[in-house]
């Protein structure tokens, strides 16, 4: 035994450090946890073996974390989300722990490689892309920064789906990630919360003769906690991510069973249990529109439970909860919080109304991630009133309230009342969830500088017009831990030899770089670094599809979500464009390129399942024409997921966010491909006018409308014929989808396409087109001088610093939740 000093006292530490305890850990829990052997055990088990070794390291000081939060009664930071993205831990644990030499050569002695070890586990499905991504970074962040948090989010049993595909197409399988022992979860079932839901709502006089609400006759769902160890970085601090699952309150009905029904006997429990068994359900019919708003109430309802649970252990007065918890909606998806907590205030506690009101407004704060209004959640009053029928009266009560101070500070205007008002009135009256988080929250903030001012000057410009104090910035970030030193050890090394490990916990010391920008040895170094890189996804590429691509070849990434204003069809236009100049021009001089997809369409977006077909079809017809001497060669990586991410940036050339201005709220695949020494390509849109501040102009490729030239041109009438017309190669390319040439097969397929593009293209594909299309000529042109183009890159890594999950929950910290937070 031990005793060391953590960043908030002293933790005794029991479990070896070392290789030796790692070795005896291991052979422990192998052969008394798992009953196996050395004859015996399976990949697998060893995987689970070394697990928990390193949890066992993992639990300690979590116990010791928690309980000096306890003793300290320090103010808690909660992050209600409905995605967290955390992928695989154990790598992650092991970095954070500091065990990455002692674990590797642990496994090494036992003839066993840890990175292999770390295949066997699997990519945890509780996030979709970039929200639950962005959530995952900044618990890492809060936890390095000793900030007292916990993350609050759902145990879905299936996650978003696994992708696989077949003749082109994207098909859907189950996401099991959980159909094996998850080694990183402890079950908590002694904070169980009881959840209600349907019922009927009246208000009645108690027996002192007050008016209180009654919500009775009610379904009610248990939620069981699973917990999550989140490790800081080195520094022996563990905060906690709960997730809840749902459970019937009863196994089956005994009656149905007796009578041989046994399908109705576990009706009740398996439609109970629904609400935590799949990640964003179909929400285009009405069963999905319920499962996905009950989704919602479920997991905030038990979250806001378990936090007055816990606030009351050391503190008495709820009009205190402020000093003692910050609650931070990521998004609106929990938006319903806010209208939960009034609910507990009011009816449960006996709080009065203005009370209550001021005490939700000052715990809660709101995080927007779009700008485009139909992203923006909107339930029907009807679906409110069915099954939250006590949180409608809520609703209405404040929205009377609201909309005479809107009429005070507004006389006469209106329409001023309509557009603020919660309630959107029309054929089916709806609640707008948005306004609700922007009402209950004492800080509005946007993700990036042009997406906050669109907020305030677009979107939510009237509320901005009665409360400006609660709207500001704060820019998304990336934790260079994960996506840097863990996904990229090869660059990692090459920049700790250079200038130190520093940069681990303080990203801006990156900026020492920009002293090795012109030294030739360093270039030459980087430079293999990133080919040994793409060797290594030469051969994944390979592999998994049966391409064969060349590593000397420019890598041109676009990963992310499918849809249609993140405009892949844009780059797949370039990618026809340049087959078609190749098949007119056979000698040109031509820089060869691999072009790499991956990302996932919503099941029942049919536009963004097209896009993949068609992505796919150009793929075939492309890798197939021999006559290119393989100088293109186009992928389509199935499921992505954050360990195919961890593949990708660190062997990327050129980053493509090139989504249409104004449509990016912020987006941070911009800076996981930045931070490991990818140039990007992209519009005025999100966080690239950010990066493009940091690097200079001169060191990124911006191109096409801005955000107010794309409103500008909406309104007078936006013809993407005409631009069809004038430009060659769209027509070229147009002539090309129309001929059938990329679906032999299936004629018309692709018409869909060809009817949006031409007859509406709101995303402004054509718009860009020719501009796009002339930047990357000019990336063409760097990208053949070697030396300059890693200069470009070197500068972007040294200048990623203001990108760091750490520089934005500081912020976080000090302007919203004002909770102590740890010097670097």
């Amino acid at each position: 035994m031990n005793t060391k000093r953590n960043s908030l006292g002293l933790v005794t530490i029991h479990k070896d450090m070392t290789k030796k305890g790692i070795l005896l850990s291991f052979h422990n829990n192998l052969e008394y946890t798992l009953a196996k052997d050395e004859f015996t055990a399976t990949g697998y088990d060893d995987y689970l073996a070394v697990a928990m070794a390193i949890r066992e390291r993992l639990v300690e000081r979590w116990i010791a974390t928690q309980q000096q939060y306890h003793k300290e009664n320090a103010k808690r930071v909660y992050y209600l989300s409905l995605e967290f993205l955390i992928g695989r831990l154990l790598g992650t644990n092991i970095l954070n722990l500091g065990l990455g030499d002692e674990t590797k050569n642990a496994m090494l002695d036992l003839g066993l490689d840890v990175d292999e070890l770390r295949d066997f586990e699997a990519d945890a499905g509780l996030g979709n892309g970039g929200l639950g991504r962005l959530a995952a970074c900044y618990l890492d962040s809060m936890a390095t920064l000793a900030i007292p948090a916990h993350g609050y989010g759902i145990r879905y049993e299936y996650g978003i789906f696994n992708q696989r595909i077949i003749n082109g197409y994207q098909v859907e399988f189950p996401d099991e990630w959980l159909r094996r022992w998850n080694p990183w979860e402890f079950p908590r079932p002694e904070y169980t919360v009881k959840v209600k839901f349907f019922g009927r709502a009246y208000m009645s006089h108690d027996e002192n003769g007050k008016l209180v609400a009654r919500w009775v006759d009610t379904d009610d769902v248990l939620a069981t906690p699973y917990d999550v160890p989140v490790c800081g970085y080195k520094n022996d601090i563990v905060n906690t991510l709960r997730l809840w699952s749902a459970r019937s309150t009863e196994e089956f009905d005994l009656s149905y069973f007796n009578d041989g029904d046994y399908e109705r006997a576990v009706y009740n429990k398996m439609s109970t249990e629904n609400i935590s068994k799949v990640l964003y359900p179909t929400d285009n019919v009405s069963q999905g529109k319920e499962l996905r708003l009950k989704q919602e109430y479920f997991f905030t309802a038990a979250s806001m439970s378990d936090i007055i649970r816990r606030f009351k252990i050391e503190n008495s007065s709820l009009r205190d909860l402020p000093n003692k918890a910050a609650i931070q909606l990521n998004d609106t998806h929990p938006a319903i919080a806010v209208i939960e907590l009034m609910r507990v205030l009011v009816d449960e506690e006996g709080m009065d109304w203005d009370g209550a009101w001021e005490t939700t407004i000052n715990t809660f704060a709101y995080t927007n991630h779009t700008i485009m209004p139909e992203a923006l959640e909107c339930w029907p009053v009807s679906l409110f009133e069915k099954i939250l029928p006590r949180h409608l009266q809520i609703i209405y009560e404040i929205n009377f309230r609201f909309l005479q101070e809107v009429a005070r500070n507004f006389p006469g205007d209106n329409d001023r009342l309509r557009r603020m008002s919660i309630i959107e009135e029309g054929e089916q009256k709806r609640v707008r969830m948005s306004h609700i988080a922007i009402l209950g929250s004492h800080s509005v903030n946007g993700v990036s500088k042009l997406h906050t001012e669109l907020l305030k000057t677009r979107l939510f410009r009237d509320f901005y017009d009665l409360f400006p104090e609660k709207f500001n910035n704060k820019t998304n970030g990336i934790t260079q831990r994960r996506w840097l030193e863990k996904a990229n050890s090869r660059l990692s090394g090459l920049i700790t030899e250079a200038i130190g490990d520093k940069w681990v916990r303080d990203m801006y010391q990156l900026e020492k770089l920009k002293d090795f920008k012109d030294d030739s040895s360093f270039i030459e170094k980087w430079h293999k670094v990133k080919m040994a890189n793409k060797v290594v996804l030469a051969d994944y590429i390979y592999r998994t599809t049966g391409v064969e691509v060349d590593p000397q070849s420019m890598y041109d990434v676009q990963i992310k979500r499918i849809h249609e204003y993140k405009r892949q069809l844009l780059f797949c236009f370039y990618v026809i464009s340049q087959y078609l100049r190749l098949k007119k021009d056979p000698s040109s001089s031509f820089l060869p390129r691999t072009f790499i997809f991956s990302g996932k369409a919503a099941p029942g977006y049919f536009m963004a399942k097209l896009i993949i077909k068609f992505i796919n079809s150009v793929a075939d017809v492309i890798n197939k024409d021999k006559s290119l001497h393989d100088r293109i060669k186009v992928v389509f990586l199935e499921n992505y997921r954050v360990s195919l991410a961890e593949k990708i940036f660190p062997a990327s050339d050129l980053s493509e966010q090139i989504s249409t201005a104004g449509t990016e709220a912020s987006g941070t695949g911009c800076m996981k491909f930045m931070i490991n020494g990818a140039m990007t390509i992209g519009t005025y849109d999100g966080a690239n006018l950010e990066i493009a501040e940091e690097v200079g102009h001169d060191n990124i490729f911006l191109f096409g409308l801005k955000a107010d030239e794309v409103q500008g041109l909406r309104l007078c009438g936006y013809n993407p014929n005409a631009y069809i017309e004038k430009s060659s190669d769209l027509t070229d390319i147009f002539n090309l989808i129309r001929s059938n040439f990329l679906s032999p097969v299936e004629f018309g397929l692709f018409e869909p396409i060809v009817q949006s593009l031409t007859s509406s293209d709101y995303f402004l594909v054509c718009a860009d087109f020719d501009a796009y299309h002339a930047m990357q000529e000019s990336v063409s042109r760097l990208y053949k001088d070697r030396d300059k183009w890693t200069r470009k890159t070197i500068i972007n890594v040294a200048k990623s610093g203001k990108f760091s999950s750490d520089r934005a929950v500081r912020e976080y910290a000090k302007d919203i939740w004002h909770a102590p937070c740890k010097k670097l």
